[in-house]
């Protein structure tokens, strides 16, 4: 059978994602607006600009003749099949997204998807984190996804509270010194 008939993935697209973009079984893909636009614009860059750009320069070399050799065309084609991979899976998180606007919240003191929190760790020092949406996850900005072990400690902890996360080397306590609502920034 010619290989322009056959699939080159039967399995499903999560199959290829690392853990940490993985959501459980059964839940729901939260997220903040900013991180909703991000997925949005990273979407209409790839099929609006990129791929269009792309298929123009694929053309151009299938013109040029034998394909087998020609690198523009094979290079071309693999960047195409990663492009509508990273288009489908954009839209299938879009589609289950639930957007979440931690700004709304209003007063409250316990620990919830797009709380952004001020604790201080088992060694004494003070740190902020944010917790986001899988897909907005960036621990080095103080971005942590929903389903962390440190978010997963936080959740449902209110302000004095002191919980306890599994760590490397055992177990740390952490208290929760302030929680507020706001709108987080996606720095990158």
């Amino acid at each position: 059978m010619s290989k322009a008939f056959t699939k080159e993935s039967d399995g499903d697209e999560d199959d290829e994602l690392p853990p940490s973009l993985k959501l459980p079984a059964g839940t729901k893909n939260y997220i903040t607006p900013a991180g909703f636009q991000r997925l949005q614009d990273e979407l209409e860059q790839l099929w609006k600009r990129e791929r269009p750009e792309l298929v123009k320069t694929i053309t151009w070399a299938a013109s040029n003749g034998d394909r087998s050799e020609n690198g523009d065309y094979i290079y071309g084609k693999k960047r195409l099949r990663e492009i509508d991979r990273r288009v489908r899976f954009l839209r299938k998180r879009l589609e289950n997204a639930h957007v979440v606007d931690p700004a709304t919240r209003g007063d409250c003191d316990q620990v919830f998807f797009g709380a952004t929190v001020t604790v201080e760790r088992g060694d004494g020092r003070e740190a902020t984190y944010s917790i986001v949406g899988v897909d907005e996850a960036n621990a080095g900005c103080g971005l942590v996804s929903w389903v962390s072990p440190l978010a997963r400690a936080l959740i449902k902890a209110r302000v004095d509270d002191s919980v306890r996360l599994q760590v490397p080397d055992g177990w740390e306590e952490i208290v929760v010194l302030d929680v507020v609502y706001r709108a987080i920034s996606l720095s990158d």
